[in-house]
């Protein structure tokens, strides 16, 4: 069997999707995307594309190997994206070669059933309280929230004050039998992230994610040292070697994207060296259907997993969603909260090609938020 073709096919609301073609009929679909990057990914994609036609789409280690290091240059979100997406695909068809599930080839389920968890609220949150009732009324036993809006570096008590009050309205709806997560989204400086980190602890969140920057990751060891609330960080980490240091020191939480960090080959590698450090793993996933899948794959193989992040209904999606570009939305129907397991050859899901041509006919042009502080200054999004 040959790669015949890589195709891909700007699909809205911000995704890029990935179909690999072989010659004996068999495709694999991927999701190689940067939010607000997807152009300069797909640019990527077409470059990588010249090792793989002619090639054995089994050979997924390989090409894996050759993808990431076979130029000069390496690693980083772009490179580290299109890879991911061809690497989805690869397992895709090698799934469906063999009639089984990813998660199957990875060494078979470790669990029945995978805990998820819904987004409440978008970048400004208000109104929490009644969005979580709606989750828990949806039978979700998690949510997830974002802490604030724009944060100076050293903010005001009030505002300081104004994300433990929303984070203890959701603890007021969620009791003490659910979970919320928190996350900080590299909006707070350290010394932000230390004012607020004690004060959170009475409302228990299960997580704190991206509590700083990734280039201000050597703080995370007096952030841990700090506070009793587990730190979760990863998805702007792309490799095993972005998450070395990071894992050393004492982070409770890793959350690699598996269309961001090398794809299902390279995110399974980082949970086992997460394993070492006893680090659980929250993947990182607001994204598209395919990668959802691909997440939910290795959600069920690898032992050291806590929940799974996932995108339907989330408020970057109005207009269009996940389940549009599915021909069966059965796999991601969640029960209590939970998905269960995917018994279908591959990642599980049959994509609608005739919505995703369709979809790639409008395209899209999607950016991120540019933040600015009421004195004109640049403010982290």
């Amino acid at each position: 069997m040959k790669i015949t073709s890589l195709e891909t096919y700007l699909v809205a609301p911000r995704w890029l999707f990935l179909r690999v073609a072989t010659d004996e009929g068999i495709t694999g679909w991927g999701e190689p995307v940067v939010e607000g990057r997807a152009e300069t990914v797909r640019a990527a994609v077409r470059e990588l594309a010249d090792h793989l036609i002619g090639e054995d789409p089994l050979r997924i280690e390989h090409h894996w190997q050759t993808l990431t290091k076979g130029g000069f240059y390496r690693g980083g979100p772009v490179l580290s994206s299109a890879v991911a997406g061809i690497d989805q695909a690869l397992w895709d068809i090698a799934g469906k070669v063999h009639g089984v599930p990813v998660h199957q080839l990875l060494g078979g389920h470790v669990r029945d059933r995978v805990r998820m968890y819904a987004w409440i609220g978008g970048d400004s949150p208000a109104d929490v309280a009644e969005l979580a009732q709606a989750q828990v009324e949806a039978g979700f036993t998690a949510v997830k929230m974002n802490g604030s809006a724009q944060m100076r570096p050293i903010d005001t008590p009030a505002r300081t004050q104004a994300v433990i009050d929303r984070v203890a309205a959701v603890r007021e709806v969620l009791g003490e039998e659910r979970d919320v997560a928190i996350d900080f989204h590299g909006r707070m400086s350290t010394a932000m992230s230390r004012r607020l980190l004690p004060l959170l602890e009475p409302l228990q969140p299960m997580f704190v994610e991206e509590p700083v920057l990734p280039e201000h990751s050597r703080d995370l060891r007096r952030l841990v040292d700090s506070t009793s609330v587990p730190l979760a960080v990863g998805e702007r980490l792309y490799s095993r070697s972005d998450f070395r240091d990071v894992l050393a020191t004492g982070i409770a939480v890793a959350q690699p994207d598996v269309s961001h960090a090398g794809g299902i080959s390279e995110v399974r590698r980082i949970a086992s060296l997460a394993e070492v450090h006893d680090v659980v793993m929250a993947p990182h996933c607001p994204l598209g259907p395919i990668a959802l899948a691909a997440s939910l794959q290795l959600a069920f193989a690898i032992p050291n997993f806590l929940i799974q992040e996932q995108g339907i209904g989330i408020h970057y999606n109005r207009g269009d969603d996940l389940l549009d570009y599915l021909l069966d939305p059965e796999p991601f129907r969640f029960t209590d909260g939970h998905a269960n397991r995917p018994t279908g050859p591959g990642l599980g899901i049959d994509i609608d090609e005739d919505a995703v041509r369709r979809a790639a006919e409008r395209g899209h042009r999607w950016r991120n938020p540019v933040w600015h502080h009421p004195d004109g200054s640049f403010a982290e999004w």
